[in-house]
């Protein structure tokens, strides 16, 4: 699909990844187009998904979720069927879900307000997919793109 996207795409795509809310106007400047030839672009970005959606930034931290995590889980029987995305889905600290290659089957990025609350989480995703859990807390984001 990437071959299909021009400069002028990656450009705007470039300014949605940086400003969500960037207008039609603000956009159609960047690129040197008129704003409907903009508008244009963008329904033909999000028709292809290549643009999924506009979502808000949110400080995990004004939240009362201070603490973050990456959650790295194996099955504790490799011959069960692997669905543990599909058992961890409902759990709402679990803020994304990676399959992944080497010893871990998948790692999370988990979220919560304390310690004691990781380690209820860990306990919950034991219990609720029949995994092995490895920790790591994040002390500090330098960028999240």
């Amino acid at each position: 699909m990437s071959e299909n996207l021009d400069r002028v795409d990656r450009l705007i795509i470039d300014e949605l990844v940086s400003d969500g809310r960037a207008t039609l106007a603000t956009l159609a400047e960047k690129a040197s187009l008129s704003v409907s030839a903009v508008q244009s672009r963008v329904r033909r970005l999000e028709s292809r998904r290549v643009i999924r959606g506009y979502t808000a930034q949110v400080d995990p931290e004004a939240l009362g979720r201070a603490l973050s995590a990456f959650v790295a889980i194996t099955p504790i029987d490799p011959a069960q069927p692997d669905d543990a995305p599909a058992r961890l889905k409902h759990i709402s600290a679990i803020e994304s879900c990676h399959s992944v290659a080497g010893e871990e089957s998948y790692v999370l990025l988990v979220r919560v307000e304390s310690p004691r609350a990781l380690e209820r989480l860990l306990q919950e995703i034991r219990a609720t997919a029949n995994v092995q859990t490895r920790s790591t807390i994040i002390l500090q984001t330098f960028y999240d793109r």
